[in-house]
């Protein structure tokens, strides 16, 4: 009770020295309100971006290992492109022997894409889209939502049949109005094919076409038709095998060891060779992501260190006046007994109260920020963020009243008395 009383005190001198000079409180806070402002608008536009980022790239899938001929970029500290050119592309045999042989693993597809297609049936078109063939499990890998109609079934797949599943942009373009694409036609480099199903619609995203609605699904056998895959020519469309662990193997150690061996066996690599092939994760191109981010989070409290600098010397500034203007009434205490503690932290929470409305004024300017459309950038003040502008303007607070409050608590009380 008695910790109570003395922080409502405090608060209430803090409030009548703020409104007893409204102007010079508000030019020593500014310090602190912009220093606040500048890192945490600096962290959310951060944390935004990135999380718009890695969303966009939601499309890799989650807890998937790639089988490939190329290592993602970033995955190695030197790419060399000159050795990695020569490997042999995963082929449909080395799916077909790890879909039998591989043990800790919940799902296994082979696929392949072909951008800047162009779909047509009859006068309608539509240009730049990904052509997919996919295998069975690929719809499983990859969270594929098909809205109307089905997805392609494990016959048709096996089979190679010319079938097709159209993202939503493709099916409204080449289907506008009310047209039901289910059952009808649409021609693929020359070929027909039958509409099975339309994806949901997922929306652009932040980095561009990288979501399903630009895409069109076929078999991978019908992929096959009509481009080279497997053939080791500087031409051919590279597969890749996609294999999502379970969910107890915890950073898929199982899953990659295990794949590592029965490549390397089935490749007939001997135990000094190196790899001919890349098993990239996403995690590591989202860790590359991330150092990025995190440099700019550096430079975000480098820029508003400076601010909340001059905020604390202005804090600080406002406390010496303080403790000047009140000593009279701090010998007065004093000599009704109040200890030493009592007036220290009566300053104490008085600086980190002021420092506190510096700090909510900043904050509360990122909160507008967040209402300023930025196109498909999404801009949200998070818990964490404010939670860590109210820390940093507490502790900002707490160092800029340390010294003036230690000055109150050893006034001596004869003296402090006098100078009324």
């Amino acid at each position: 009770m008695f910790v109570l009383q003395q922080i409502f005190e405090s608060f209430r001198f803090a409030w009548k020295a703020l409104r007893s000079n409204i102007l010079r409180t508000v030019l020593s806070l500014l310090g602190v309100t912009v220093g606040i402002f500048a890192i945490i608008a600096v962290l959310t536009f951060v944390d935004s971006l990135e999380k718009n980022i890695k969303d966009s790239f939601n499309f890799l899938g989650a807890s998937v290992i790639y089988f490939q001929k190329w290592p993602f970029p970033g995955a190695t500290e030197e790419f060399k492109w000159w050795e990695y050119w020569k490997r042999p592309t995963p082929s449909y045999n080395e799916y077909k022997f790890l879909k039998e042989n591989l043990t800790h693993h919940s799902e296994i597809a082979i696929f392949a894409d072909e951008g800047d297609q162009t779909i047509k049936r009859g006068s309608s078109s539509i240009s730049d889209v990904s052509l997919v063939g996919g295998s069975v499990g690929y719809d499983q890998l990859f969270d594929v939502n098909v809205e109307r109609g089905r997805y392609m079934s494990v016959e048709e797949i096996e089979a190679g049949r010319n079938v097709a599943v159209l993202g939503y942009e493709v099916a409204s373009a080449l289907f506008p109005g009310n047209d039901d694409p289910i059952g009808e036609n649409v021609k693929i480099q020359n070929l027909k094919y039958k509409v099975v199903g339309v994806i949901k619609r997922e929306g652009s995203s932040f980095i561009g076409k990288t979501t399903n609605d630009y895409n069109v699904i076929i078999p991978y056998q019908s992929f096959r038709k009509s481009f080279q895959t497997g053939t080791g020519r500087w031409n051919e469309v590279q597969s890749v095998i996609g294999i999502k662990g379970k969910e107890s193997d915890i950073g898929l150690v199982e899953l990659e060891n295990e794949i590592k061996g029965y490549v390397r066996g089935r490749r007939g690599l001997r135990p000094y060779d190196k790899d001919n092939f890349a098993l990239n994760r996403p995690e590591a191109f989202m860790n590359l992501i991330s150092g990025v981010f995190n440099t700019l989070s550096i430079a975000g409290w480098i820029i508003g260190g400076f601010s909340i600098l001059v905020g604390g010397f202005g804090i600080a500034n406002i406390m010496f006046v303080s403790v000047k203007e009140r000593t009279s009434i701090i010998g007065l205490q004093k000599s009704l007994g109040a200890k030493n503690y009592f007036i220290m932290f009566q300053f104490l929470f008085e600086a980190i109260f002021l420092s506190l409305i510096g700090g909510l004024a900043g904050l509360f300017l990122v909160y507008l920020i967040t209402f300023i459309p930025m196109g498909s950038l999404q801009v949200v003040l998070t818990v964490k963020n404010i939670v860590l502008g109210l820390t940093v303007s507490s502790v900002i607070g707490l160092v800029s009243g340390i010294v003036p409050a230690a000055l109150a608590a050893r006034l001596d009380p004869v003296i402090a008395i006098r100078t009324a």
